[in-house]
């Protein structure tokens, strides 16, 4: 079983375990074996979710897997937080027949189910599916457009002899130190684009204040969460071991494999902090007593 969540396909394992053992399994014999992982996949992706977890990612991947006599594509929703102590926790999989509204906000209801809390900033592309199930299902959550994916939008849209500039100035706007910074190299970046690449100048500014809401942010924050990083690296590692099965025979099949892998990657996840929440608790703090004090302004007017 470790073996194959390592990556081996059933045919590797089946000649190594005859090399070490001197007995040779069938490759449905592996496949028997492994179904032992979905107790261990079935605890991790069941278990409560406890204490808050301001920062929330998601993405998704797909896969091919077997429906009777076809093969047909499926999406993985991959779920990964960040907690109120720093840690990052991957929060769950599930298997959808694609990616759309309904299947995120089946995703998000799941996780609130299991006790999903207290998310301030929600962390993706710019899937309209995903969109819509973070209105509704974080109302008052902040979502953050990544700028990765923006950046590979604005290049899809640029010519190729402009793709180069676009990529300096975008980075340079992505890079200022303060809205006020942000939005006059936006203004530069649409008068040196405006008639060369009208496509790229509107891209830009339909996702300028999506792709800036980490700006909000003590500073600290926003690098690692201006994008979706963290989730790409995951989804790489989910990729490198299913590259090897390339079609699984069935949806529970994938969930046992990605998510055995997944629970195998949370632990090492725990071994060491991803943020230190100080300053952003200070921010939560503040915010709430600004708030506070408009309500009491408010109240008194």
């Amino acid at each position: 079983m470790e073996m194959v969540v390592q990556g081996f396909s059933t045919r590797k394992v089946s000649a190594i375990t005859e090399e070490l053992c001197g007995a040779r399994f069938s490759k449905s014999t592996v496949s028997e074996l492994c179904v032992g992982l979905d107790a261990r996949v079935k605890v991790f992706n069941e278990r409560s979710l406890e204490g808050e977890y301001p920062f929330v990612m998601v993405d998704a991947l797909f896969i091919n897997s077997r429906q009777g006599d076809r093969v047909v594509k499926r999406a993985a929703l991959i779920a990964s937080g960040i907690r109120s102590d720093g840690h990052r926790e991957i929060l769950g999989i599930k298997i959808g027949d694609s990616e759309n509204c309904a299947t995120w906000e089946d995703m998000f209801k799941w996780l609130k189910g299991r006790g999903l809390s207290g998310v301030y900033f929600v962390i993706s592309d710019d899937h309209c599916g995903i969109t819509k199930a973070v209105d509704k299902h974080f109302q008052g959550a902040t979502w953050q457009r990544c700028q990765v994916h923006l950046m590979r939008n604005l290049l899809g849209h640029s010519p190729t002899r402009l793709r180069g500039e676009v990529a300096a100035a975008a980075k340079r706007l992505f890079q200022a130190t303060d809205m006020t910074e942000a939005r006059r190299r936006l203004t530069e970046f649409v008068e040196q684009f405006d008639k060369s690449a009208p496509k790229v100048v509107a891209c830009m500014e339909a996702g300028f204040e999506d792709a800036m809401a980490v700006m909000a942010l003590p500073e600290k924050y926003r690098k690692r969460l201006r994008t979706t990083n963290m989730q790409e690296r995951l989804n790489e590692e989910v990729r490198r071991r299913e590259r090897v099965i390339r079609i699984f025979p069935n949806d529970e099949s994938a969930l046992r494999l990605i998510g055995a892998l997944l629970a195998e990657q949370n632990e090492v996840w725990q071994e060491r902090k991803y943020l230190d929440m100080d300053e952003f608790n200070e921010w939560v703090a503040a915010q709430k007593e600004a708030k506070r004090g408009n309500n009491i302004i408010a109240l008194a007017g």
